[in-house]
């Protein structure tokens, strides 16, 4: 289901993925709260539409102002234990990964994924970016559904 946000204008395009980190210091006072401040913190969205003949507004956080967007819940890349990963079922991240040039880091320690959390597969995508893992881990390319799915 689609909802109504507000988002810095240069990052108001379709297609973008975004974690909604929350409220920063600079919302405090601001009119446009309740059209801002209106997504799930730590959760992954996609943006979906922009809306054209909307007006920018002023922001102390975005240089450029925002503007209005149509954003839905994305699902998460990420790689788990190759061990029970299909789809359906529920996983968990591995761990943290201090290799962060690897070409898997991306998918080890995915943003708007938490370790301690359970998540549902909803599709197995297959081998992960890497060609050996430096901490030895048996992996598989997944796709978590969104948290609000």
């Amino acid at each position: 289901m689609s909802k109504v946000t507000l988002i810095g204008t240069r990052l108001a395009d379709v297609g973008r993925e975004f974690v909604y980190q929350g409220e920063s210091r600079g919302c405090e006072g601001c009119p446009y709260r309740n059209q801002c401040l209106n997504l799930s913190e730590g959760n992954r969205y996609r943006i979906t539409g922009v809306r054209e003949n909307a007006q920018t507004l002023e922001c102390a956080v975005h240089d450029a102002g925002v503007r209005a967007v149509e954003v839905e819940p994305a699902s998460v890349p990420a790689n788990v234990a190759s061990k029970g990963a299909y789809a359906g079922s529920k996983a968990r991240l591995e761990g943290s990964c201090p290799h962060t040039d690897c070409p898997s880091h991306p998918c080890c320690v995915p943003a708007g994924a938490d370790f301690d959390e359970e998540y549902r597969i909803r599709t197995v995508l297959g081998e992960p970016p890497h060609d050996y893992c430096m901490l030895d881990r048996d992996l598989t390319l997944v796709e978590f559904a969104p948290k609000d799915e």
